[in-house]
């Protein structure tokens, strides 16, 4: 499922000259090939599929399964499981992130849910609420809905592998 076009009237501002997918300025940082965008005041339901770059800013309730990078702006508010290859997070999330490569949490995101990933870059600001499982990038086999609850729990646990980066 694509859903190209969409907040195009209020991202053309944000738009580099010279490129039509490349956003100047955003919170994920770094963005090529953003392919999809659902604004500010759109609200969809059910399950989100897709292989290059979206970015949520409206209202999104289900499940989303990305090949590529998933951005939820600081006006986005998620309530899914998610399984990616990277999550940039600066808005709402409630449900579980899985990621095979990273998940970075902007000082403005409030996120619910178990994360699970080989790195993780959290900023100071962040507000993050559940349990943090971390793998190497070879042991991570993106998935829908893992069951499992293998993470790191209270003070006592190992210090997981992977990197951790504090903003």
């Amino acid at each position: 499922m694509a859903i190209s076009g969409f907040g195009r009237g209020k991202t053309e501002e944000n738009i580099s000259e010279g490129s039509s997918r490349r956003p100047a300025s955003t919170s994920g940082g770094g963005l090529i090939g953003l392919t999809a965008f659902i604004d500010q005041g759109s609200e969809f339901e059910g399950k989100l599929s897709f292989k290059d770059t979206v970015r949520i800013d409206g209202s999104f309730r289900g499940e989303i399964s990305s090949q590529n990078t998933l951005i939820v702006g600081e006006s986005g508010q998620i309530e899914a499981s998610i399984v990616s290859t990277v999550v940039v997070v600066s808005g709402s999330v409630v449900g579980d992130i899985e990621a095979g490569q990273q998940i970075v949490l902007h000082k403005t995101a409030r996120v619910e849910g178990n994360l699970s990933t080989p790195s993780v870059v959290i900023e100071e600001g962040a507000v993050f609420n559940g349990h943090l499982t971390m793998k190497s990038a070879s042991e991570v086999v993106p998935r829908k809905n893992d069951t499992g609850k293998n993470s790191t729990q209270g003070s006592n646990s190992e210090t997981p592998q992977g990197s951790v980066q504090a903003g």
